[in-house]
């Protein structure tokens, strides 16, 4: 076939995807209005919080002109850099939690695609980490959101996803309602990598950041198998009001 022909024949599924798109729609998730080709709509999609640009980079945390914030000068997190797109509030925390208590796998990619817009993709890691879920919790839930939304994400960057690079070795209990030191005291000790990272640049993946205390652990025992670099990737990050 010649290079003419194909040109001629992508260009015609091109058309035909685009217009199959405008035809077929699906109920916007949050409003329920007209979706086409995304789960949800035009205003919707729009209406998503977004981080301010001026944000601490260990943390995320709006600062005033994009400086380090005083939690993170006092006591710098064991990851280098932390990259978010949403705050979560709502409708981000809708989005999130019917893909992770509802089970709507689907919804894994398009979160993948909101957080590659935060993604530095001139400066890639080696290995992404999805952050693991205890045998316990996995058995229950039946699958990890944070590996799910890893998939998509892999195969959009072409950087390996290490599903079993690292495990949770302890079931802690529920951290909400636990101050800062209280989640850190009960995290300690919470993960193993059983991987040698030496000298490899990761990026550990999570749905949500709250207090950042799971991916501070996380990142200590990425470090402890001799990691160079980490970063925490997260879709959404809880703001203090």
């Amino acid at each position: 076939m010649s290079n003419r022909l194909t040109q001629i024949l992508n260009n015609c599924i091109n058309i035909a995807q685009t217009q199959l798109g405008r035809i077929v729609s699906q109920p916007c998730l949050l409003c329920g209005g007209r979706a086409h080709g995304a789960p949800l709509c035009p205003a919707c999609l729009g209406e998503l919080p977004r981080l301010p640009a001026s944000r601490c980079p260990l943390c995320a945390l709006p600062t005033t002109s994009g400086e380090v914030c005083g939690a993170c000068l006092k006591r710098p997190p064991a990851f280098d850099h932390c990259r978010a797109v949403l705050a979560y509030t709502h409708p981000t925390d809708v989005l999130i939690q019917r893909l992770k208590y509802a089970g709507e796998l689907a919804l894994a990619g398009f979160i993948a695609d909101l957080l590659m817009r935060g993604i530095d993709t001139a400066d890639l890691p080696d290995l992404i980490l999805p952050m693991p879920l205890h045998p316990r919790r996995l058995g229950e839930r039946g699958f990890n959101q944070s590996v799910e939304i890893g998939r998509a994400l892999s195969a959009r960057l072409r950087v390996p996803l290490a599903v079993n690079a690292c495990q949770r070795v302890r079931d802690t209990p529920a951290q909400a309602g636990l101050g800062l030191k209280e989640r850190r005291r009960n995290l300690r000790g919470a993960f193993k990598c059983a991987v040698d990272l030496k000298g490899r640049r990761v990026a550990l993946l999570d749905d949500v950041m709250t207090s950042g205390a799971s991916l501070d652990e996380l990142a200590r025992a990425a470090r402890n198998t001799g990691a160079a670099r980490v970063e925490a990737w997260v879709v959404a990050r809880t703001v203090r009001s």
